[in-house]
């Protein structure tokens, strides 16, 4: 099986967003580098990766030549800033508004874990009751952790600039409080 991965909130080319999210670049430029490094460090040709939205603020020809650069297959989860990526349309595996994803995992009931990726941070999905994940972005970190919720932020503000694997997501939420709302307690 390849490696799956996770990521949102590039903004690759996106000068004021370093202002914005308080980024610690000079300018677009080295950001963009930083961030196409750090990808291709944990990311190889053959690995998935779910990207969450808001990829890029660059011009046409400057983000084919961004995504050429990158590593692995890459879905593509619509945000609100996607006009750019979707001049380069064949450069992603699909495009989406809204993903359920099934990862084979030995671990969960059935063999299978279900992820709900969307770009914005939801407070109810499918089967959240049961266990189910949901990935987002758009918020940069702003919003903060519910330790009672197996979701979080995706965002490359909240990673160190760094897309995260699924083994490092399934981490995250097992340091999560996240009951079941129909267990009863022995009586």
């Amino acid at each position: 099986m390849n490696n799956l991965f996770f990521t949102s909130d590039h903004h690759f080319g996106h000068k004021n967003i370093i202002k914005f999210s308080n980024r610690p670049f000079e300018n677009a430029d080295e950001m963009d580098e930083v961030m196409i490094q750090r990808w291709n460090e944990k990311i190889n040709p053959e690995d998935e990766v779910y990207h969450l939205g808001d990829l890029a603020f660059r011009s046409k020809g400057s983000i084919k030549k961004v995504l050429d650069r990158l590593n692995g297959k890459i879905y593509l989860i619509k945000g609100n800033h996607e006009k750019l990526a979707l001049t380069y349309k064949f450069r992603f595996e699909w495009i989406k508004d809204y993903y359920e994803l099934m990862v084979e995992d030995e671990e969960f009931h059935q063999g299978k874990q279900m992820i709900v990726l969307f770009h914005y941070a939801i407070k109810q999905w499918h089967a959240k009751h049961h266990g189910t994940y949901h990935l987002y972005g758009h918020s940069h970190g702003s919003l903060p952790d519910d330790i009672h919720s197996r979701s979080f932020d995706v965002g490359v503000d909240c990673h160190d600039f760094y897309p995260i694997s699924y083994a490092e997501v399934k981490e995250i939420m097992k340091k999560k409080e996240w009951v079941p709302p129909f267990v009863r307690e022995n009586r």
